[in-house]
Parts: C-alpha cells; sequence; structure tokens
C-alpha cells in the first residue's frame, strides 16, 4: 500500500498541524485557496477528516494510530508542523528540508499531487518562464500584456490594459486599431452563419448593379429566381439593385426565399425591396465567404468589376479544391465572349492555365438552362436521397 502526503504552510489552513490527502481523492486542490469546486480553504480540513476518517479534534496521532484510509486503499499521513512559537516554514525551508513545493498550482483527477507531478524548486526553470527568459535576455527584463511579451524599447509606456479599459478617454481612436476591427470581423462571420446556417438548398446570381428595369438581362435575371424558387432553391444576391434586384425579385413574387447581402460602400446602396432576409456587410471577403458557404452553384450574368471579382473568386477555389466541385454558370455568351476568347487564346495558350480549367464552366444564353445547371448537384443530393 503506496503513501503519498503532501505539505501545507500556515497560510492554508490554520491548524498545527499539516493535513496530508490522498491521491484519488475526488477533486483537486487548488493550493491557494482551498478545493478546486470552489470550497473556500477553510472547509478543506472538515471535508479532508471526513475522507479520512479523522474526527474534528483529533491529534496527529490519534489519526496516524488509527490507520486512516481515504477509501480508496491509499493510507493517509500527517505530518506535524512546527511549534506555534516558532515562524511558519518558508518556501526555502520547506525545499531545503527535502518538501516540494507546490504553491500555485491546482491538481485535479489523475492530477492529483503525488511524487510523480510534485516538483521541487531545484527543477529546471520552464523555458517559458519570463522570470528565468528576463535573466538570460540581453534585452533587458519583459513586461507582459496579456499573452504578448514587450522588451527594451518596446515596453509600453502608456500604463496597463486594465488600466486603460478604467479610464475616462474621450477619444475614441481605439475604434479604428486593428485589435477592434478584427472583432467586428469575428462578428460578421458569427451575424452571417447565424443567419444563413439554416437557409437550405441555395444557388448565386451575380451580376451588374447598373442594369436596368425592363431589360433584357433584367427580364432574365428575374425569370432564373422565378425558376429557383418553383424548384424549392433560395436564391441569393448581392442585395442590390440591376440584375441582384431582378433575381430577387423573381424569386420573391414565386414565394421562395429571396436572400439579398449587401455591402457597405462610400454611396451606399442599401438592400432591395424584394429581400426577405438580408443582411449588410462591412468587408467583402466575409460577404463573399457566405456567397460560397451557402450556395450550391452560380450563375454569373453581365457585370462589371465586382462580377468579375465574384466570378474568378469561384474559379479559383473550384480549380484549386478549396471547395467542392461548384456548378459555374455564365449566362449571354455575347457578352463573354471576348473573355472566353482571352482564356483560350492567351491564358491557356501561354500554359498559364491547364487544358482543364476552361471546362470549370458552362456558357449559355437560357435562363431555364443556366438554372438547370447551377442546381444540379442539389438535384442529385435530393434523388439519392
Amino acid at each position: 500500500m503506496r503513501k503519498y502526503f503532501r505539505y501545507r504552510t500556515a497560510e492554508d489552513e490554520p491548524e498545527d498541524l499539516y493535513e496530508a490527502e490522498a491521491l484519488g481523492m475526488a477533486g483537486g486542490f487548488d493550493e491557494r485557496h482551498g478545493d478546486a469546486d470552489g470550497m473556500p480553504g477553510t472547509g478543506i480540513a472538515d471535508e479532508g477528516r471526513r475522507n479520512t476518517g479523522v474526527a474534528k479534534g483529533a491529534t496527529p496521532a490519534q489519526s496516524h494510530e488509527n490507520g486512516a484510509d481515504n477509501g480508496t486503499g491509499d493510507a493517509m499521513k500527517t505530518i506535524p508542523a512546527p511549534a506555534s512559537s516558532e515562524a511558519p516554514a518558508s518556501s526555502e525551508a520547506l525545499a531545503s528540508s527535502g518538501a516540494p513545493n507546490v504553491a500555485n498550482r491546482t491538481y485535479r483527477g489523475k492530477m492529483n499531487i503525488n511524487p510523480d507531478t510534485l516538483r521541487s524548486d531545484s527543477d529546471p526553470q520552464d523555458p517559458h518562464d519570463a522570470s528565468d527568459a528576463d535573466a538570460k535576455s540581453p534585452l533587458g527584463d519583459a513586461y507582459r500584456r496579456g499573452p504578448v511579451i514587450y522588451r527594451g524599447s518596446m515596453i509600453p509606456q502608456n500604463g496597463t490594459t486594465s488600466g486603460h479599459l478604467l479610464d475616462n478617454d474621450e477619444s475614441t481612436d481605439w475604434l479604428h486599431m486593428d485589435p477592434w476591427r478584427v472583432l467586428r470581423i469575428q462578428a460578421e462571420f458569427v451575424d452571417g452563419f447565424g443567419a444563413l446556417a439554416e437557409l437550405g438548398p441555395a444557388i448565386c446570381v451575380f451580376g451588374s448593379a447598373r442594369v436596368k428595369r425592363n431589360t433584357p438581362d433584367y427580364d432574365a435575371a428575374q425569370k432564373m429566381g422565378e425558376l429557383a424558387a418553383r424548384r424549392s432553391i433560395a436564391v441569393i444576391t448581392g442585395g442590390g439593385p440591376g440584375i441582384m434586384e431582378a433575381a430577387n425579385k423573381g424569386a420573391a413574387l414565386a414565394g421562395g426565399v429571396s436572400v439579398g447581402l449587401g455591402i457597405e460602400l462610400p454611396h451606399e446602396q442599401g438592400i432591395n425591396p424584394y429581400v426577405n432576409l438580408g443582411m449588410s456587410f462591412r468587408y467583402f471577403f466575409v460577404r463573399k465567404t457566405m456567397f460560397v458557404k451557402y450556395s450550391s452553384g452560380i450563375i454569373v450574368c453581365p457585370g462589371g468589376f465586382g462580377t468579375m471579382d465574384e466570378l474568378f473568386e469561384c474559379l479559383t477555389l473550384v480549380q484549386t479544391h478549396k471547395t467542392a466541385m461548384l456548378p459555374i454558370v455564365l449566362y449571354d455568351s455575347e457578352y463573354w465572349s471576348g473573355l472566353l476568347d482571352w482564356i483560350g487564346g492567351t491564358l491557356q495558350a501561354r500554359g498559364m492555365i491547364s487544358s482543364f480549367d476552361p471546362n470549370l464552366f458552362r456558357v449559355t444564353d437560357d435562363p431555364e438552362e443556366a438554372v438547370e445547371c447551377a442546381s444540379q448537384l442539389i438535384v442529385a443530393k435530393r434523388e439519392g436521397a
């Protein structure tokens, strides 16, 4: 039967003894404040007695003679403290006497204190310990601000993080700093994922915001939205006017889900009135993530730089296998003919793309064919189910 014990200081428990705790006791011990489950330190003595069978008020000799056991087969051992007239043993004294110094540590479950997990003051320093690193750094003392370490001239001279939190500073420059910007980016991802997680099958329709109503391109995009909605497929657009409005209009008037993911621009466009699920984003890359993550097909209608950006973003993701095979359809062959000639006659001819890459998209002049091709993965999944 193995015996384990640990030393406690007078600060841990105002008793004239060092109580021993057995390996395997329920919960864990926080060497600073008592047990790891939030119990105050003054309750540890009573808890230890309950586990060891030591009655309150019993002397160390009585508990030792009784062969106290914690119920796990590991005997408990108590060690008398120094006489009351002596000062509490310091960590240096404990170390010199062979007692391990385990202050400021918390142990739970299998990590309850035992001879293998105890560390003495003579053990090598943790290589990540700032105090040890300071002694070896030619740059001088280290200053920590959260997880960041500063040394030498890089040490901030403007106070601590918690101090800044309490400052009554009228300046709002911190709103425009990168750490705050990261939180806004994170918030946009969280909002987007939360809003679209239960969207269901969807396709994206990209195209110019400059297309006027009652034009062939506008009417074709509206027809695409209607056909998708009748197939119980949501339509996702950039939420703006032109082609985007047309596709949203077709889906909404057909009773389908019409999604608009807008973007904050210098000349605000807002969300078009045919969107029944809309969001506005600050950052293009967050918005494009939502387009690709929640759509199973892409239809690209005539458009400008923004449309080209969305087209080549999707082509790149498919080409590099960052996303699954995503059907990409270019609508209006005449509009895209110049780009297609350049892709085949320049990019492919000069070896900038493979001979297979032009097959990553299809071209059509039929709105119905465009929807059919863009939704082929959705249809195949439904039929497979």
